[in-house]
């Protein structure tokens, strides 16, 4: 707001502040101030999520099928190597789709095999062992090429503490405009009459999608931003 407009709502408080009493001795409309207030956290992350998985191809669905079976299965069993719990893999997709070859000579296309695609998403709550999984999720137990990584992202595993300190952080930040205003006006902050939380985001990073790797995998989980944005009513007095 530009210096002019918040004198403008300074007048427009003290009048209302300081409004004479109505007939009767009825006294008047306590007088408020509604402001919005934003609080920002930063922390690193403490574990990350990917999604993986297995693409295979053969002549026929089953023996394509059963290919992208037992790939997955090593995949899931050199996951537990690293101490990933079953908890924290969970399927996502299983797909089986035939590989056409455009017909000739105006002919319709043609079936030349099927390709599998079996993905699985992976809760990494060690990010000192993120590396390693990714260099699983990636070696060619199925063939060169044939693992994926689809995604990644990272949070924590306990935001609740981050939430409530940017929550507390939005609320001075609230209060603080509030007496900006008031001082304006030569008032005061009363009480609190009216909160409204409009939100809580933590933005979470994300690698492009079906991104095919060969290639030991560095990570750098950085930090993210924990935001919570409030709108907050409060009386003015004189």
């Amino acid at each position: 707001m530009t210096r002019v407009g918040v004198l403008a709502l300074a007048a427009a408080l003290a009048a209302s502040a300081c409004a004479p009493m109505g007939h009767g001795g009825h006294h008047p409309r306590t007088s408020t101030v509604t402001v919005a207030g934003t609080g920002t956290v930063s922390a690193a992350p403490d574990m990350a999520e990917i999604t993986t998985g297995v693409v295979t191809q053969a002549p026929t669905a089953a023996q394509a099928l059963a290919a992208n079976s037992q790939a997955m299965e090593r995949l899931l069993q050199a996951l537990g190597t690293l101490d990933i719990a079953a908890r924290d893999i969970q399927t996502t997709n299983i797909s089986v789709s035939p590989l056409r070859r455009q017909g000739r000579d105006g002919q319709p296309p043609e079936i030349t095999g099927y390709e599998v695609t079996n993905q699985v998403r992976v809760k990494v709550r060690d990010l000192s062992r993120l590396g390693r999984v990714l260099d699983l999720s990636v070696a060619p137990g199925a063939g060169p090429g044939a693992n994926l990584v689809h995604g990644i992202h990272f949070g924590r595993q306990e935001p609740a503490p981050l939430l409530d300190e940017a929550r507390k952080r939005a609320m001075a930040d609230a209060r603080r405009k509030a007496e900006l205003y008031a001082g304006a006006a030569s008032l005061r902050v009363g009480r609190v009459v009216a909160v409204q939380e409009a939100g809580a985001a933590s933005p979470r990073p994300e690698m492009a999608p079906r991104v095919m790797m060969s290639a030991a995998v560095p990570v750098a989980p950085g930090e993210q931003e924990i935001q919570a944005s409030v709108t907050v009513t409060f009386t003015l007095e004189p």
